[in-house]
């Protein structure tokens, strides 16, 4: 990876893939950036809740340009295949080439946000490029809840331009995104001993593909913890299963990959109930015939567990599972393409008389954020789960007129022969936060092409790496004067 080209950008990846940066986990990726700044005997600052930022002056000639931001983050979404054996918080991350893309070996790549990272490191470093006042923030913990972009005070900044550089689609420019909020659901359940007279089941999802729960959220993917609780559904009026535990996701903002249940079967329903399983197999794999190829639902025989849920609550747990909605919620009607509104099931955990439930709703109406979170949260308030909202963050509100959105457009039909897309994104960039504390900043997305963030078959496409680069040294030489 590192004789690829723009060597700029790819030695920096590569330094970034050999440092653990899972989300919460970023102290060594903080020191690194540190130093790096350091080195180069640029101005640095750790701030408060440790987003680093470094600073560089002009280069000659060039000092009454707009100050530019460029800002990334320096966490990454911790996915793995389940055959893997890696530790995100002490091992150097396999990268590999296929195909003209860039990927990891059985795990997610980093890509999201390495890649604008290292193209800010990149710019930072050189001693060729012409560029106005730049500025680099670098935030933390952008995946599990952009605690860095909450955090960041005025005062630190004195830029006029924030380019923010986690998009991911080359070609496009994104002047809004999606506001998001975290439903969390907790409920007790009382449990008994496992009945006589019945064999247990682990039952399993597995081979999904995943992915990013906003970007690939109306792809058609299936979801691992949906499929399971339709299953169960039907699996406790078919045959009267008892369910010991349950669990399916890990991360608030990935579509859920595996999910599995823990259960017991009446011991004159086991044939019927392995031929369910195969029947039921067949018939997921139908459905998600186009997105899921690897999609696989099976069963196997397993000690029996000590305990299993009381009937009438697992009654309930399984029926408000099962009726949680998934997915897109409502198309943009200003915005062709553009998802407005979805929520993703993000995690289902289930077991010692606790159920827990993560969604993580998102939406570029304030309102429908609001409305959807709340329909969520009432279908658990009728089995008496406490329910709360947390972690709201809102969205960024496009602006057409904007400056450097002019600017870009210019820049890059003029060095490519063609006009970019403008796009909003559902997804929670971290512009909309910073906009808050920086009111007077103009703002814009844009990046490389990566497919399948947050999950592990997560990959960046060398040769849209090459026109990011190209398309960055270029615009730095055409942001206007003050």
């Amino acid at each position: 990876m590192k004789n690829l080209k723009p060597a700029e950008i790819w030695t920096n990846f590569y330094a970034l893939t050999q440092i653990p940066r899972p989300s919460k986990k970023e102290a060594e990726v903080i020191a690194f950036m540190k130093k790096f700044g350091e080195d180069l005997g640029l101005e640095t600052i750790v701030d408060e809740v440790e987003n680093v930022i470094i600073k560089k002056p002009a280069t000659p000639g060039m000092e009454n340009r707009k100050t530019v931001i460029f800002q990334g983050h320096l966490d990454m979404v911790p996915q793995k295949n389940s055959d893997k054996d890696f530790d995100f918080e002490k091992d150097p991350i396999e990268t590999m080439i296929e195909d003209g893309w860039v990927t990891a070996n059985g795990t997610t790549l980093g890509a999201d946000n390495g890649i604008g990272v290292a193209a800010a490191m990149a710019v930072l470093q050189s001693t060729t490029l012409k560029h106005g006042p730049v500025e680099a923030l670098f935030t933390i913990d952008e995946e599990t809840g952009m605690t860095g972009a909450f955090g960041l005070k005025p005062g630190l900044l004195n830029g006029d331009i924030l380019i923010n550089l986690d998009s991911e689609d080359e070609g496009e420019m994104y002047v809004g995104c999606a506001g998001g909020i975290d439903v969390n659901v907790k409920k007790s359940y009382s449990e008994e001993d496992a009945p006589d007279g019945m064999t247990a089941y682990l039952v399993e999802a597995k081979g999904l593909k995943g992915g990013h729960s906003g970007i690939d959220i109306p792809l058609g993917k299936a979801n691992a913890n949906k499929i399971m609780f339709r299953f169960l559904m039907q699996a406790e009026s078919d045959f009267g299963i008892r369910l010991s535990e349950a669990s399916g996701g890990d991360l608030r903002n990935a579509i859920p990959r595996e999910s599995h249940s823990l259960l017991m079967v009446p011991n004159e329903q086991i044939q019927k109930f392995e031929a369910m399983v195969a029947s039921v197999n067949t018939i997921y794999r139908a459905e998600f015939s186009d997105t899921e190829p690897d999609l696989a639902f099976t069963c196997k025989k397993v000690d029996a567990p000590g305990k299993v849920a009381n009937a009438a609550d697992q009654y309930k747990i399984v029926r408000a599972v099962f009726a949680t909605p998934h997915g897109v919620e409502r198309m943009s009607t200003s915005m062709p393409r553009l998802v407005e509104t979805s929520n993703n099931l993000s995690i289902v955990k289930m077991a010692n008389g606790t159920l827990d439930v993560c969604c993580l709703t998102r939406s570029s109406v304030d309102s429908a954020k609001t409305a959807t979170a709340w329909r969520i949260a009432a279908i658990y308030h009728l089995i008496d789960a406490k329910v709360s909202l947390e972690g709201e963050y809102p969205g960024w509100k496009p602006n057409m007129e904007s400056p450097i959105l002019k600017t870009c457009q210019n820049v890059y039909e003029k060095k490519f022969g063609n006009v970019p897309e403008i796009m909003a994104i559902h997804a929670g960039l971290e512009c909309g936060l910073i906009g808050g504390v920086y009111p007077n900043l103009d703002m814009i997305s844009f990046g490389p092409t990566i497919r399948f963030p947050h999950s592990p078959d997560e990959k960046v496409k060398i040769d849209t790496v090459v026109k990011f680069w190209d398309f960055i040294v270029v615009l730095l030489e055409e942001i206007p004067v003050k």
